[in-house]
């Protein structure tokens, strides 16, 4: 049995002092946001208790959906590399970047240089590159599609062009042919209908077909802060389609508290099993209770 953790968006914070000229930028509107908004709601030691409760759970690989930043300044990418230096070996966690990673011109490329060992393929795969990455550990290959670029304020889009489509569907089909049980992960949901249109991927019915030409066992994304699950049609059945609130997501506000995901993977090409257990920041302290548990497949 394998397990695998799942989380996405902890937009680390507190934002760090911010100079005029990196505010003369698209940030002044992620600023202010910030001010307004995500510091009222991304607070406290959310954030550590989830990856305490994630080490209790044991899971043998962590699957970041993005979004580990909120304007991608220098300082933040900086501070998120120790971050992740503190909580994940790179052999124990796989990434790929979101929006607020991208989120000035410049940005992502600085933050794929910053993050690379959570990022990069495993050396004996295909080509040992970025996105999209394939990184095999057990009977699991994780598949990371990046869907982040800089936009203009107000927009947050995600995109998934050709060359990474028919890239990915190639990893797909090296991972079905070695009988391993195959994760997509991608920030923005590759589902219609579930972001605003200033926030959804483009590319979805490009992401649909890849799906339904090469398959996939389970998909992962962030970007919504929602607890969700999907189906998009595959090449062998339906494929499952999860996302998860964000990591720092204190209680209170719109959104969903913090939560993590947990799927243990057992079977074979064609009979695997897949459990799923939701955790979700408790009420009544600062754990993590188990708000879904059931097959999904």
């Amino acid at each position: 049995m394998f397990r695998l953790a799942h989380i996405s968006d902890p937009h680390l914070g507190p934002l760090p002092k911010m100079s005029l000229r990196e505010l003369a930028s698209k940030r002044i509107t992620g600023y202010v946001n910030w001010q307004r908004n995500r510091r009222k709601q991304l607070f406290g030691d959310t954030l550590e208790n989830l990856l305490a409760s994630i080490k209790q759970a044991a899971p043998d690989h962590v699957a970041i959906t993005g979004d580990l930043v909120n304007l991608a300044t220098r300082t933040e990418i900086d501070s998120a590399r120790v971050w992740l230096e503190t909580g994940f070996e790179p052999e124990e966690a796989t990434l790929v970047p979101g929006n607020h990673d991208a989120y000035v011109p410049g940005a992502l490329k600085r933050a794929k240089a910053a993050w690379r060992p959570w990022m990069v393929s495993d050396a004996d795969a295909p080509e040992a590159k970025l996105f999209p990455s394939y990184r095999r550990r057990g009977p699991v290959a994780l598949i990371g599609i990046s869907s982040a670029n800089a936009t203009l304020p107000f927009v947050a889009t995600g995109d998934f062009g050709d060359k990474q489509a028919r890239a990915a569907g190639k990893l797909l089909d090296r991972a079905r042919e070695d009988g391993l049980f195959r994760v997509v992960m991608i920030h923005h949901p590759p589902v219609r209908g579930a972001a605003q249109w200033n926030k959804r991927l483009r590319g979805i019915g490009r992401f649909g077909k890849m799906l339904k030409n090469h398959g996939a066992e389970l998909v992962l994304h962030g970007h919504t802060h929602l607890d969700t699950l999907y189906h998009l049609s595959g090449r062998d059945g339906d494929v499952p389609v999860v996302g998860i609130a964000s990591a720092s997501h204190g209680p209170g506000g719109g959104r969903p508290p913090a939560g993590f995901n947990l799927f243990d993977i057992d079977g074979e090409p064609g009979n695997w099993r897949i459990v799923h257990r939701r955790m979700r920041l408790s009420g009544h302290g600062p754990g993590f209770d188990e708000t879904r548990e059931g097959l999904i497949g």
